[in-house]
């Protein structure tokens, strides 16, 4: 049996794993070395409001979330849990891939400060959103969002528990959305308050422009344990397919059946879902996940480890 380590793509604009702050020494040292590196107060990055411009507003929050993955992977590590298999959505496969060893943990926290220099949208532009549509089951998304000039299918999410929707994320121009949210049955489109960044769309190529000088800096290298990609169905196994994943990230169209497909057909049959960003009990994922937000979660992952026999590599991955 194999463990997977799942990672949500949501920016951590909530604080999140302040217990788990309190409880751990390991994470405690974490946030004060994340702090060195991004000039960040450590209550910045575990708890403190988040800056109001938008790409310093998206870069806080993306190195919160980043550090609480990372500390989770830390303190499971302290107890002897390693994960065999990687993946994540968005944010969470860049995470990953620094996990796998094929980016240092500076590295990565390098190129999300950087994000914070990137130039705010002119506000005189239209206004980006976000939105989550829950399509009955069997039914295409394009039958619903397909040729509404402005939104893009930017993720889907896979299949509800009860197999009765399909969960997809949709981006594009505010305006559009809710115009399209308003011609459906209600809940079929639903616009996601506060988030004014069309991520996985090409609405966001500015930011892709921006950002690729500082991912070519990077010194990529293969991963050490497989990444399974949210972009493509296949396993980041260089370091140029990790560097490609960076690059396309903004952009792109993610998948979480790209994730945990992959992760099965390689004989996962136990997943670690990390941080909040993937909520509990709503997706059908073809293993049982356990979630890790507070102190008490960190002792059931450890027993059904033990429990059930899971193999990883016994020493686990070095912390780059």
């Amino acid at each position: 049996m194999a463990l997977g380590y799942l990672l949500g793509g949501g920016v951590g604009t909530e604080p999140h794993g302040i217990e788990l702050h309190r409880a751990y020494p390991v994470m405690q040292r974490l946030y004060e070395q994340i702090a060195e590196w991004t000039g960040l107060t450590v209550g910045q990055i575990l708890e403190e409001d988040l800056p109001e411009p938008q790409e310093q507003r998206q870069s806080v929050g993306s190195i919160r979330e980043t550090a609480l993955a990372l500390a989770v992977h830390d303190i499971l590590a302290q107890q002897g849990v390693h994960p065999s298999v990687l993946g994540g959505l968005s944010l969470g496969a860049m995470t990953s891939s620094c996990m796998a060893g094929a980016l240092t943990r500076q590295e990565l926290f390098g190129l999300l400060s950087s994000a914070r220099l990137c130039p705010d949208p002119d506000p005189s532009e239209p206004a980006h959103a976000l939105a989550i549509a829950a399509v009955p089951a069997g039914q295409a998304v394009e039958t619903f969002v397909g040729g509404a000039e402005g939104v893009h299918v930017a993720g889907d999410m896979g299949d509800t528990a009860d197999g009765a929707l399909r969960i997809y994320m949709l981006g594009g121009l505010h305006d559009a959305m809710a115009t399209l949210a308003g011609s459906l049955p209600e809940g079929l489109v639903t616009l996601l308050p506060g988030r004014g960044i069309a991520q996985h769309t090409p609405l966001r190529a500015p930011f892709r422009q921006f950002i690729e000088p500082y991912i070519d800096a990077v010194g990529f290298r293969a991963p050490k344990l497989p990444v399974m990609s949210c972009l493509d169905r296949k396993q980041l196994a260089s370091g140029e397919d990790v560097q490609d994943l960076f690059k396309r990230n903004p952009t792109t169209p993610i998948s979480l059946p790209y994730v945990y497909e992959g992760m099965q057909e390689i004989g996962v049959q136990l997943g670690v879902v990390v941080g909040p960003a993937i909520p509990a009990g709503l997706l059908r994922i073809p293993f049982p996940v356990l979630h890790v937000e507070q102190p008490e979660h960190i002792e059931k992952v450890v027993s059904s480890v033990f429990e059930l026999g899971i193999e990883y590599p016994e020493k686990g991955l070095p912390q780059c």
